[in-house]
């Protein structure tokens, strides 16, 4: 009789061709959940009220056209109060079903290669993992943000409940923390892939490996407890409504449930791969295995198999074939060998196997301490010495065939080892990655493979080359290989009054009809009419810098030009030029246009050594605003050198002057209609760069980083299709908001996000899921300025 407390099958379902890939609880209806497979379906589950108890099929959803890889379920919302499903497949793609439909209502386009994670969160987020070494932040059907730092497979994802924070595991044995949109911290720890992530409350969580380990992590970074049990790859984890106790599957054939932090029951599958898990609401676990069975498990007695039906799950156990070569069972020598009489002693441990030898067969067992009894669990095959005295010996290891390969004509040849219960495909990968060949031969050694193999068995026939390819840890990654074909051969894995540039003030606000960004006015009676309660956003005209003395810029260009070196060192007429241009661009009321001559020595002297530039950076930054200028400069392939060049300027490691003035010159490029498309089509790369600056502790930096960020706001306001950038603005608004101290750049920060949410529900919505509400509340309360505390109230009340 079983004791209480423990797992015993409740009932297996059928439903699938193949491996069992993901699992997921849905919402509606009461009980059900949702499994997705490698024969490229997903189905809904839902409760049998019949006699027969179990689950039946309630609907089956195609879309994919490769294997279906990860599912996650999408809260209800007012548009589907029975919530979503969220498929990711090796076609690079995410589907996304209603409950009611077979067909996808949408599918999300943008991975290039296998999405093999995904996670649901607040508002629709949905956060999606995949062998293109990225992490997607999506909502509704658009890509908010790509989150990049990954070198390998993005294995495992989960979006953490404080609102912002998501979780990133991959190949590359590292774990990320990502808060709206960038990188916090990374974890180091498991020895080899991560394959799985889950929440276990705030600030902890739980991470699983190739690694046989399974990990216990605070979201600070310390990792406070390493749990080991499994003895191969683990693969998904699950965590109990308690929030402490969880369950592992892996590649040990085995789900494992852990209560108190010890292993306190192991439960064998008559299958290799145990690939998934999830908790369902009456507590039960679901778990899916490469056998393309779905398995439930309970400790409720009303739910508990039927006596017949426990018996032919323990027979079908016991018939099992388990190859040596997985590691599991250790060294096995037929001859050293116990036998039947072995099992008449008691195990110490639930899960603890032993090996007996049945005339020339070896079968195991495991010791089940709810039972108090030894469980076949299978045969063991490959195992005797009188099979292995036939196989080749191949650097210091037995193998059934060692192939001899010509590359090419006149070259060595290429030893391939292999061994029938591999997998060709795994095999052919594994020698071209060891041989540094490329992968376009893949199908053509694995189809060798299989041709000089033929009518020689051992054991089970091998797993398909995907179930094989997944599990290999040793392989580089190799970017585009697999795609969405068939033809599946991708591993992933493996001084006062002296020039000092931008000493002037950026503007304060002043009372009345103040311009809150220059203290001018700007804004008419009417406008502030219209909207008494928010003259602050949407601000869709540019934030320009144009103050300048021009007479001490000019000075301290002569002065440098004196001491600067030869090669760079400015004539006097090409001095005259630039201070005809200074003067110029610095009056709107100039009747001269600037000569092509003035534009090219103003480029060139742009080039200038960094520790001397900055004057001429300066002139650059105020001569953008010129149309003529502005049009020559960021137009075709001038554009792209400005772009680059600034962009130069702009690295971490260079002069705080310079990072400035370039900044603000990006700025008063949205002067023109060039710079504007300029800015535009280099938009990810501007913001990344102005981004890393916000560590840099320099107000000026931080104010001209605030009125980059303000200025592409106002340029994408009203253009709904651009939800991508508008996630860049809200995610380098956020990261700047966490350091930004100056109470100017906070309030051009505010105003940024105010624009950026205004009249556009789905920003909206982005802005709640990164906790944008939460991180700026604090502002709420300044009151010197006035304008800052009166502008974040107002953001608020958009966010509501």
């Amino acid at each position: 009789m079983a004791s209480p407390n423990t797992y015993r099958l409740s009932c297996s379902i059928a439903g699938h061709d193949l491996d069992i890939r993901g699992l997921a609880t849905a919402f509606f209806p009461e009980g059900a959940f949702v499994s997705v497979s490698r024969d490229r379906t997903a189905k809904v589950w839902v409760p049998d009220s019949s006699e027969n108890r179990g689950y039946k099929e309630m609907q089956c959803m195609t879309g994919h056209t490769n294997f279906v890889s990860c599912v996650c379920i999408i809260a209800p919302n007012e548009t589907y109060p029975r919530g979503l499903i969220a498929t990711g497949g090796n076609d690079n793609n995410i589907c996304v079903f209603s409950m009611d439909r077979p067909d996808p209502l949408f599918t999300l386009k943008g991975h290039k290669n296998t999405v093999c994670a995904l996670s649901a969160g607040k508002f629709g987020t949905l956060l999606s993992g995949s062998w293109d070494t990225t992490a997607k932040v999506w909502l509704s059907d658009k890509c908010m943000m790509t989150l990049q730092g990954h070198t390998a497979a993005v294995w495992a994802v989960v979006i953490l409940p404080e609102q912002g924070l998501m979780l990133t595991g991959s190949a590359d044995k590292t774990i990320k923390l990502w808060k709206a949109g960038r990188c916090e911290k990374t974890y180091s720890g498991h020895e080899d892939c991560v394959r799985g992530l889950a929440v276990v409350n705030d600030v902890e969580f739980f991470s699983c490996s190739n690694d046989a380990s399974i990990r216990r992590w605070m979201v600070t970074g310390e990792c406070v407890q390493v749990y080991y049990s499994h003895t191969n790859y683990i693969y998904s984890l699950a965590v109990c409504p308690n929030g402490q106790d969880f369950i592992s599957t892996g590649e040990d054939r085995t789900v494992r449930i852990w209560k108190k932090g010890e292993c306190t029951q192991t439960i064998r599958l008559p299958a290799q791969s145990v690939w998934c898990c999830c908790v369902l609401p009456n507590g039960d676990i679901a778990i899916g295995a490469s056998d393309g069975i779905i398995r439930v498990f309970t400790e409720s007695e009303e739910r508990v198999a039927s006596a017949q039906d426990l018996k032919a799950f323990e027979d079908e156990l016991s018939k099992a074939t388990i190859d040596p070569k997985t590691g599991d069972l250790g060294d096995i020598k037929i001859e050293d060998l116990p036998g039947r009489e072995h099992l008449n002693e008691p195990g110490n441990r639930d899960g603890q196997t032993r090996l007996i030898k049945e005339n020339t067969n070896v079968e195991a067992y495991q010791w089940s301490m709810s039972e108090s009894r030894w469980m076949k669990i299978g045969d063991v095959v490959g195992g005797s010495s009188q099979q292995n005295s036939k196989r080749v010996m191949f650097e210091g290891k037995e193998y059934d065939f060692v192939f001899t390969i010509d590359v090419n004509e006149g070259g060595p040849s290429l030893k391939l080892p292999y061994n029938l219960n591999d997998d060709p495909w795994l095999a052919a990968h594994n020698f071209l990655q060891r041989n540094d060949l490329n992968p376009m031969f893949l199908d053509q050694v694995a189809n060798f493979i299989i041709e000089n193999t033929k009518g020689h068995t051992l054991g089970p026939a091998p797993a398909t080359a995907f179930t094989r390819a997944v599990r290999s840890s040793n392989g580089r990654y190799i970017p585009g290989m697999g795609g969405g074909t068939e033809g599946f051969g991708a591993d992933p894995f493996t001084g006062a009054g002296r020039y000092i540039p931008g000493a002037g003030s950026p503007g304060s606000a002043t009372s009345g009809a103040a311009d809150p960004f220059t203290g001018g006015s700007a804004y008419s009676l009417a406008v502030l009419q219209k909207a008494a309660t928010n003259i602050y956003f949407p601000k869709t005209d540019g934030v320009m810098f144009e103050q300048a003395n021009a007479t001490q810029i000019l000075a301290k260009l002569r002065e440098l030009n004196g001491n600067a070196p030869q090669d760079h060192r400015l004539s006097e007429v090409a001095l005259d030029s630039l201070e005809k241009l200074l003067l110029n661009v610095s009056d709107p009321k100039s009747p001269d246009q600037p000569t092509a001559e003035q534009i090219s020595i103003l480029w060139r002297t742009s080039h200038w050594p960094e520790d001397i530039v900055f004057p001429v950076l300066d002139i650059l930054r105020l001569a953008v605003r010129h149309p003529e200028i502005n049009a020559q400069l960021c137009g075709g392939t001038e554009g792209s050198s400005l772009c680059n060049h600034l962009l130069g300027l702009m690295s971490p490691q260079g002069r705080p002057a310079n990072q400035m003035l370039a900044l603000r010159t990006f700025c008063n490029c949205f002067a023109g209609s060039r710079g504007r498309t300029l800015l535009l089509g280099q938009r990810e790369a501007v913001l990344s760069r102005a981004a890393d600056l916000r560590a840099v502790c320099n107000k000026n930096i931080h104010v001209a980083l605030a009125t980059l960020v303000l200025n592409y706001a106002g340029m994408l306001h009203g253009q709904p299709s651009e939800l991508e950038a508008k996630a860049q603005c809200l995610s380098v608004a956020s990261s700047a908001l966490e350091v930004v101290q100056d109470k100017e750049a906070v309030f051009r920060l505010l105003v940024a996000l105010g624009t950026t949410v205004a009249g556009d529900s789905t920003a909206k919505d982005l802005a709640r899921s990164l906790g944008v509400a939460s991180q700026i509340t604090k502002y709420a309360s300044v009151s010197d300025p006035a304008k800052v505390g009166e502008c974040c109230r107002l953001v608020l009340d958009e966010l509501q």
